[in-house]
């Protein structure tokens, strides 16, 4: 059993990253304690899997985004494959506590939500946003007035006359109980349904 403590409000560490031409909006809970950070960016924890299903799906190389003899991520890699296809990243909570000494949804409580709909109103050429978790699909939902799509599906909703689609993607947590495998054939199919493969969509950014 997980001992509850109170602890203090943190803060996002990271400013949204919001390339130009973003197509994409991935959104994810809170970026977890800094001593498990292995760079300066999202999804920093070295036992997260978020970049190696992106090696997979994109490039069919798991350990494209990882440092050789190095444990930690490659941070200006990830940067400019993210802004050559157009995936912006942030995170539904801009403040939180959190309630036990892991990295857990389960014990992050959201103390401000982010405001979502200024990042979507950054963003004009967004056409989708990915929840990468549980929590952050509940967390956009209910800013958004739109339903919680199931793991690996999504919903159409209307911003502005923007009409978009909200995925909800399977945690790349090694927590989730699924294969990295499975995981980036989830993803893959998010990113073909979005035209965002160059090798099936030929007039996609470059």
């Amino acid at each position: 059993m997980v001992e509850l403590e109170v602890r203090p409000v943190e803060r996002h560490p990271l400013d949204p990253f919001l390339p130009e031409g973003c197509r994409l909006l991935m959104l994810g809970s809170f970026p977890p304690e800094r001593r498990r950070w292995s760079m300066e960016f999202f999804y920093p924890n070295f036992n997260n899997d978020m970049w190696r299903i992106m090696g997979t799906v994109f490039y069919g190389d798991r350990d494209r985004f990882v440092v050789r003899g190095g444990h930690r991520f490659d941070r200006d890699g990830v940067m400019a494959f993210c802004a050559e296809h157009g995936i912006g990243l942030y995170d539904t909570a801009s403040e939180v506590r959190r309630l036990a000494g892991n990295a857990s949804d389960r014990f992050l409580e959201v103390v401000a939500p982010t405001d979502v709909r200024a990042l979507l109103r950054a963003v004009p050429a967004c056409r989708a946003v990915a929840a990468t978790g549980e929590k952050a699909a509940a967390t956009f939902a209910a800013a958004m007035g739109c339903a919680v799509p199931a793991v690996g599906a999504s919903v159409q909703f209307d911003f502005g006359g923007r009409q978009m689609r909200f995925y909800r993607m399977p945690s790349s947590s090694r927590a989730y109980p699924l294969a990295l495998e499975r995981k980036a054939a989830v993803y893959e199919g998010m990113f073909r349904a979005e035209c965002m493969l160059l090798r099936e969509c030929p007039r996609a950014p470059r």
